[in-house]
């Protein structure tokens, strides 16, 4: 049997240039299934298969594992999903390229140093060894990353509060003129990006005064690419500042909430948005932002309560009982209800801030796409199911879903 628009295994390995034996160890792997399989066990394969086996090696190629490869690419034969999977490995070869870039100087320097008899620069050589193994903190940003920008493209289309909330938290960090910031976790740079207009203006030099002051901006982050998200993201939107009298500075640099590496009292303010409820031991990571800030300072933490996004888990939860969009419940750690009384132990005054908010949603793919961003299990179970529960939520979307928010900062001085 041979249908029109399908392939063969031998004839699908032929046209994508691997064996057979290739074909069906992905199949095995659930990672490349065929679209037709026969009665007698006969596999046939389609173009929209050539499309994903074709991102399944370069992923390979770009050293990810099949367990990666397999979360990476669920669904993709939807081409929504195809084509945000896509930007985010065009963005992970550009990377790549600047990586390999960075080590073929490192090594050049050291030839040189070697020629001119100075010997070898041992802390250069360093520099390469880190450099050529920054493999699993590429990878790690780079699935987060793509989980990132879900979330925040769900709550950027479909809040009710139409400030947003990034503009919102910049808003409670009262930054002024001569400000040294801090902020930690700081993911892709968004809460910059998003408010990069008001920032020029309040760090637009005085030219009566003839003084200069300076905003100082360090962004800290655990991963490695998302210090490289964040400063890719930031110099992008700070282009148009060269024809501008603007002076804030913007430093990046690899660093846990619980070390981060500052001198003491060396901040006005730190930013901790979102991240706190993901340290290991939050109250170790307090006394070191302690630490960092000057007398008076003060931090603006972000975190969510028990009834943050609710109605998604139940959406969820009626498709398959067994998912579970988040492996720990972060607000007990670190949320709204208790947080005023774990950041008194460390600061002389707590105030907490509620952000008024709602999602009303329509649509069912960046639904989709939040709910596959989630930290729990639901890939486990989605993995050959995408297009069975985008209908699913199609079909709940009939009206538009009201999804409750339940956010907040609260604001410290030390």
């Amino acid at each position: 049997m041979h249908k029109d628009g399908y392939y063969s295994s031998g004839e699908f390995a032929k046209k994508s240039n691997v064996s057979v034996r290739t074909i069906r160890y992905y199949d095995q792997q659930n990672i490349l299934k065929p679209s037709l399989l026969t009665d007698e066990g006969v596999r046939f394969y389609t173009d929209s298969d050539f499309t994903r086996l074709q991102q399944i090696l370069l992923l390979k190629y770009l050293g990810f594992t099949l367990d990666d490869i397999r979360n990476m690419t669920i669904g993709d034969s939807d081409y929504h999903v195809l084509k945000n999977s896509l930007e985010l490995q065009k963005r992970m070869i550009q990377d790549k390229i600047a990586q390999m870039q960075l080590v073929c100087k490192a090594i050049e320097e050291t030839e040189d140093s070697i020629k001119e008899g100075k010997g070898v620069d041992w802390s250069n050589m360093l520099e390469i060894i880190h450099l050529t193994n920054m493999e699993d903190s590429m990878k790690n940003q780079y699935i987060n990353a793509g989980n990132i920008s879900a979330r925040i493209n769900l709550h950027n289309r479909f809040s009710v509060n139409k400030q947003g909330w990034f503009p919102w938290v910049y808003e409670q960090c009262g930054i002024v003129k001569g400000m040294r910031i801090l902020e930690i976790g700081c993911g892709d740079g968004t809460l910059w990006v998003d408010n990069i207009g008001q920032l020029a203006m309040t760090g637009k030099r005085n030219e009566f005064s003839g003084k200069k002051k300076n905003i100082y901006i360090e962004l800290t982050d655990i991963s490695e690419g998302m210090i490289s998200d964040a400063r890719r993201n930031i110099k992008k939107a700070t282009e148009s500042w060269k024809e501008r009298d603007i002076d804030v500075s913007f430093r990046f640099r690899v660093a846990s909430c619980e070390k981060t590496g500052a001198k003491d009292e060396s901040y006005d303010l730190v930013i901790a948005n979102h991240v706190l409820f993901y340290c290991k031991n939050v109250n170790k990571a307090l006394d070191e932002i302690v630490r960092v800030l000057k007398p008076g300072g003060v931090l603006v933490c972000s975190t969510y309560g028990s009834r943050h996004m609710q109605e998604i888990s139940r959406l969820v939860s009626g498709y398959d009982k067994r998912i579970a969009l988040e492996a720990d419940k972060l607000f007990e750690k670190f949320g709204l209800d208790d947080g005023y009384k774990i950041l008194k132990k460390h600061f002389s005054d707590v105030e907490r801030r509620d952000y008024k908010d709602a999602l009303v949603v329509d649509e069912a793919e960046p639904l989709v796409d939040y709910i596959l961003s989630c930290h729990g299990n639901q890939k486990e179970y989605l993995v050959d199911k995408y297009t069975d529960f985008k209908k699913y939520v199609e079909k709940k979307l009939v009206k538009p879903m009201t999804i409750t928010k339940e956010a907040g900062v609260f604001v410290c001085r030390k």
